[in-house]
C-alpha cells in the first residue's frame, strides 16, 4: 500500500532527522541501527534514493546536519502534532539503545525549544524528557 505524497515527504524527513540524531554521538549502536530500519521498512522507505545511502552508514551525518533537519521539519510543518511526533520517534530512539550521551541529551533540549505550544503540560512526553534531562545530569557527573 503506497502513502499519499506529502505522508511520503513528511515521514521521509522524520527519518532523515532520526538517522542525523542517531549520529549525533558519533556512532550508531546496534539497537538504532534496527530501530532506524524497521522504521525505514514500516514505511517503504528503505530503498529511496535519499535515505538508503543516509542507512548505509558510509558517510556519518554531522550534528549540524541533524539540527538544520530538525528546524526545516518543524519551520514547515509546525503543529504539536507533528513536534509530539518528532519528540515521540527521536526519544524511542535515544533509548532504544539503554545509554543517553551528553549530545543526546542536548538534542533533546534543543528540540524542546522548538515546541510549537511553548507550554509546559504534566504529558507522557514531559516525564520522558525529565528522565532524558536527569540522566544527562547524571552522565555529567560522571565524567567530572
Amino acid at each position: 500500500m503506497n502513502m499519499p505524497v506529502n505522508l511520503t515527504r513528511k515521514m521521509k524527513q522524520l527519518l532523515k532527522i532520526l538517522i542525523g540524531a542517531a549520529w549525533i554521538d558519533g556512532v550508531i549502536q546496534p539497537e538504532e541501527r534496527n530501530y532506524l530500519r524497521r522504521m525505514a521498512a514500516e514505511h517503504q522507505l528503505a530503498e529511496d534514493s535519499q535515505i538508503k545511502p543516509l542507512l548505509s552508514e558510509l558517510k556519518p551525518v554531522q550534528p549540524a546536519e541533524c539540527y538544520r533537519w530538525l528546524e526545516e521539519y518543524l519551520g514547515e510543518n509546525p503543529t504539536q502534532a507533528d513536534y509530539q511526533e518528532l519528540l515521540e520517534k527521536i526519544s524511542g530512539l535515544i533509548y532504544s539503545d539503554g545509554d543517553v550521551d551528553v549530545r543526546e541529551a542536548k538534542l533533546i533540549e534543543k528540540l524542546q525549544l522548538l515546541d510549537p505550544a511553548n507550554e509546559t503540560r504534566k504529558s507522557v512526553f514531559d516525564k520522558v524528557l525529565k528522565k532524558i534531562q536527569k540522566l544527562y545530569k547524571q552522565a555529567i557527573h560522571q565524567q567530572v
